[in-house]
């Protein structure tokens, strides 16, 4: 018999470990893989609607849907491909922006509590994040997939951008390097109909982004110094790396404070008091990362 979406989403949830999505490897635990319960939460789900995915009662979910559990479960690009098919949908085209997180990254990350790290794709999107990363920016689980796009967020808000509360930016040097990377990205990318839907809205409701991008600059966002203005700790400064993944649409933000510093105790304290292990897997509660 051929097989289903459903029984392909059984397969590929009883292969992954707990702790290859940062959750802890429990005494006693019966399940071999991950329950319907994580993979939900890992997704972004309602564990109804997963268990309605698994037995077949639920027949066409949306390609937002397919992607977020193909990021949940890890899956390779094929595989991915092979999912969106299941679901009677086209697989992502070439030349259009991937939001598919690489297993490698995602195995990699599950085993860096301790640092705040956001994973967007190639017009900035905010694909996912850890623990970490919600404790310092903010959890951005509320916002839409729309809102969770940096361009439109810092364009609209200031350097904030995603953050929940105030964000300042060392000198001025965001915002054109935003441009200049999502003008990188619309070469790289012609075709995509999303990111061509992003700069025109941007370019009309945003004189600073039509302004820069009429100046033509082009080049990647790399690094910043930021400073969270944190309603717990007060000021926490961080440097801001980005870190592109070689062959693929991806890249890592990532906050890091230099050790022994009074930002690296607030961090610290950011982290133990909202329960994110620093040695380790993420406690009970919501997953490692968070998806749309």
């Amino acid at each position: 018999m051929d097989e289903t979406l459903g029984t392909a989403l059984r397969r590929w949830r009883d292969r992954l470990s707990p702790l290859d999505v940062g959750r802890p490897a429990r005494p006693g635990r019966r399940a071999s893989g991950l329950r319907r319960e994580e993979l939900a939460d890992l997704a972004g789900l309602s564990v109804d609607y997963v268990v309605r995915l698994e037995q077949g009662r639920a027949t066409s979910p949306s390609a937002q849907v397919v992607a977020s559990l193909a990021r949940a479960l890890q899956l390779q690009p094929t595989e991915r491909d092979y999912a969106y098919r299941l679901a009677g949908l086209l697989p992502p085209q070439d030349g259009t922006i991937s939001t598919h997180v690489p297993a490698g990254v995602q195995r990699m990350l599950a085993r860096l509590g301790e640092f705040p790290v956001g994973v967007f794709s190639a017009d900035w999107t905010l694909l996912s994040w850890t623990p970490a990363w919600a404790v310092l920016m903010g959890d951005p689980s509320a916002r839409t997939h729309a809102e969770r796009n940096l361009v439109r967020a810092v364009f609209a808000t200031g350097p904030s951008g995603l953050a929940a509360w105030p964000v300042i930016q060392d000198g001025d040097a965001l915002n054109p390097a935003l441009v200049a990377d999502l003008r990188t990205a619309l070469i790289d990318y012609p075709h995509d109909s999303s990111l061509i839907d992003l700069v025109a809205e941007m370019r009309a409701t945003s004189a600073e982004f039509a302004r820069l991008w009429d100046e033509g600059a082009v080049g990647p966002h790399v690094s910043a110094r930021k400073t969270v203005m944190h309603p717990q700790v007060g000021e926490v400064t961080c440097d801001c790396d980005v870190l592109t993944v070689p062959g693929g649409d991806v890249r890592l933000v990532v906050y890091t404070v230099a050790a022994g510093s009074a930002d690296a105790e607030k961090l610290e304290f950011l982290r133990v008091t909202n329960g994110v292990r620093a040695d380790g897997p993420a406690p009970p509660g919501p997953g490692l990362f968070s998806t749309p």
